[in-house]
């Protein structure tokens, strides 16, 4: 069974005739439980989002900040297994019918098996992984497998980056491009930065895939100045939190899916 990375790919060229950016949530799998963490993609996806990442969740995350890794240690001793990111995968989809990423530190999947990884997350409807940790230059197994089955590799970007390594990241992926807006963690923030229009202007200048910019953006006003110039605004960190505060499981599903239409409003680029 081939994977959804055209699904993926239409997804995003929709949003771009519409006039906008697309919305894409994060969210771990097996949090707050693993039923609860499928109901919280469904609830995000009825909000309004385009596209969901389900998290992976890892004992050490580099990339995540506080709250996510909250979030993670509550899946983690939950017992959450790879089993169960790939269920939260395929009852997202099959709900929504939008596409649905993985989200996940190289090490899990290096134990799992590259081919059986793959040849699952395609079986289950996903359409790609981001892999935040995977150098380029060591990623072809993990390429030819993911082509074989259908499936987006999404690099991640930094302002650090570099044009010359902006060029070779981008000429590896496909589905999209994750630029991170600042150096450091996940996490809500004042401002998402300058550094971010500047860093999807020089990664635009090395591809044709499109750019999606996370880090940092948690309502409606951040959103629609990202989408202002990126053609994806990834929102995680805000997501969970509203998941974490809430009183019990059915008001953080309110949260979350009414968080995401006021995001969905906001990527919207007309006035």
């Amino acid at each position: 069974m081939s994977g959804n990375l055209q699904l993926l790919s239409d997804t995003l060229a929709k949003a771009k005739a519409e006039d906008r950016a697309a919305l894409v949530a994060y969210l771990p799998a097996g949090f707050p439980t693993v039923d609860g963490g499928i109901e919280a993609a469904k609830a995000v996806f009825d909000g309004g989002a385009d596209i969901v990442e389900v998290g992976l969740p890892h004992s050490d995350p580099v990339l995540d900040g506080p709250v996510i890794q909250t979030a993670d240690d509550i899946a983690l001793k939950g017992g959450v297994k790879i089993a169960d990111v790939l269920r939260t995968v395929r009852e997202a989809h099959a709900a929504s019918g939008k596409p649905v990423l993985v989200m996940t530190y190289w090490n899990p999947i290096d134990r799992y098996g590259v081919e059986r990884f793959t040849a699952e997350l395609a079986e289950a409807g996903g359409a790609g992984c981001i892999l935040p940790d995977l150098p380029v230059q060591e990623s072809a197994v993990w390429r030819e497998h993911a082509e074989k089955h259908g499936l987006g590799t999404v690099f991640v970007v930094a302002p650090s980056s570099r044009d010359e390594r902006l060029a070779t990241i981008t000429a590896a992926g496909s589905g999209f491009v994750y630029a991170a807006s600042l150096m450091g963690v996940t996490g809500t923030r004042e401002s998402v930065g300058a550094s971010a229009e500047d860093l999807v202007a020089r990664t635009r200048a090395t591809t044709e895939l499109p750019v999606c910019v996370g880090l940092g953006v948690s309502n409606a006003v951040q959103a629609k100045e990202v989408a202002a110039f990126a053609d994806g605004v990834i929102v995680g960190s805000a997501f969970v939190k509203r998941m974490l505060d809430a009183p019990d499981h059915a008001a953080g599903l309110t949260a979350v899916r009414e968080l995401a239409a006021e995001l969905a409003e906001g990527v919207r680029r007309t006035p």
